[in-house]
């Protein structure tokens, strides 16, 4: 396993950008962010079905309770046409 480290400067907005060479890696297109201890962990997000997870910042945009990928796409097909 090759280990590979980056100094990242991290925006005023809080954002960083991964390393293309990374993402195509790790085949990362979606990614996992867990804080354990003084460490911030970023992994690969490996969904085992597309509707199992949220779209959105749940607290932000819909009052706590997170969207399903499954039950937005239905909304948008139904305001759509």
């Amino acid at each position: 396993m090759i280990t590979a480290q980056k100094i990242q400067r991290v925006t005023s907005k809080g954002q960083i950008t991964l390393p293309i060479s990374w993402r195509k890696a790790t085949g990362a297109n979606m990614i996992v962010l867990a804080v354990k201890g003084a460490h911030i962990e970023i992994a690969p997000a490996r969904l085992r079905d597309e509707s199992e997870y949220t779209v959105f910042d749940a607290i932000r945009d819909n009052g706590g309770k997170g969207i399903r990928a499954s039950d937005l796409t239905k909304l948008l097909k139904r305001i759509g046409g």
